[in-house]
């Protein structure tokens, strides 16, 4: 086997063969070994669907890879639907010369990912590029969860005024890590990602409260487009606390070197929850007794009716908080 993937790799015969073997080292499972054109599946409940592509640069990065935020990505965007993630497509798009041993070591890291969510792969493709038609490696998935039971079907909840906006940690840390790296700056070991699965925090979560309103992650765009989403599909104005932000001091100093605010830097492990005010403090209770909820915090309120988000100050002023009107973060996930 060559060192490097090439053009031949690609070309539907002996050499595309060579890369699917490569790929079922890691994983095969019962359904991917038949190599259909499409995989079968017997389900019976109510179904989540969601697709994403994955082009982030570097393909390493201090805290994950490509292959683990293309898995723990679609997971999370199943999850934050109340949906118990199953099934997951994989499909890679390949530059020639592209390195055997760095797609090796992607691969893995989806099998390690893929294990640890208990999402079984069942599907994908391979293209390889001519050099310079691509950036060394960009994935795309789709994935399959179901809705097992009626408390974790959020689209019937009402959001309501008063209701609380709670986020289980650290803000930014996904966006402004990556940023770093890319800009070859060199950082301490505590500075990285935080990809992570949700899966563990959210569906027991959604299994024990009634009060949970609404969910979502807050990846490209960050905390503060993701509240305006929000804003705006529901109708309400939205007040968040600046001292009540979990921003952590590294964060904080990276963004004013760089020029960026960490509340519109991409996160990969946190989860934005509309909640009920008297089940609240509980919710906030039960999420830091989970290792990715140690640094939960109640950020905010939904207040009156309208579609803006506003942060309150330390010193007790208010700012209007907009949408993202520029790219600051370029392939960040």
């Amino acid at each position: 086997m060559s060192e490097e993937i090439v053009l031949y790799h690609g070309n539907g015969g002996d050499g595309t063969k060579e890369l699917i073997n490569e790929i079922l080292k890691n994983l095969d499972n019962d359904i991917l070994r038949k190599l259909g054109d499409s995989a079968i599946l017997n389900l019976k409940d109510k179904l989540a669907f969601t697709t994403d592509s994955y082009v982030i640069s570097p393909q390493f990065f201090n805290g994950g890879d490509i292959g683990k935020l293309s898995v723990y990505g679609t997971v999370n965007d199943l999850v934050v639907c109340g949906a118990r993630p199953l099934f997951l497509s994989l499909s890679f798009i390949i530059e020639e010369g592209f390195l055997f041993s760095d797609f090796k070591k992607i691969l893995q890291s989806i099998k390690e990912a893929s294990d640890e969510c208990d999402i079984k792969i069942v599907t994908g493709d391979t293209k390889v590029v001519e050099k310079g038609k691509g950036d060394k490696i960009f994935i795309n998935t789709s994935g399959i969860g179901i809705i097992e039971n009626e408390n974790r079907d959020l689209s019937k909840r009402k959001v309501e005024k008063g209701d609380l906006v709670i986020i289980n940690g650290g803000i930014g840390e996904h966006g402004i890590s990556v940023m770093l790296e890319r800009l070859g700056i060199k950082v301490d070991e505590k500075i990285k990602s935080d990809l992570a699965p949700l899966d563990k925090l959210i569906l027991p979560l959604l299994d024990k409260f009634d009060g949970i309103k609404f969910l979502r992650d807050p990846t490209r765009g960050g905390v503060a487009t993701v509240l305006n989403e929000i804003a705006n599909k529901f109708s309400y104005e939205i007040e968040i606390l600046e001292e009540e932000l979990p921003i952590k001091n590294w964060v904080k100093e990276a963004s004013n070197i760089l020029g960026i605010d960490p509340l519109y830097a991409a996160n990969e492990g946190k989860v934005i929850i509309i909640a009920s005010k008297n089940e609240g403090e509980d919710i906030l209770k039960f999420i830091k007794q989970n290792r990715l909820g140690v640094d939960s915090k109640i950020i905010g309120e939904l207040k009156n009716d309208g579609k803006r988000v506003y942060l309150k100050t330390e010193i007790g002023t208010r700012r209007i908080v907009d949408t993202l009107k520029r790219d600051i973060l370029p392939r960040i996930c």
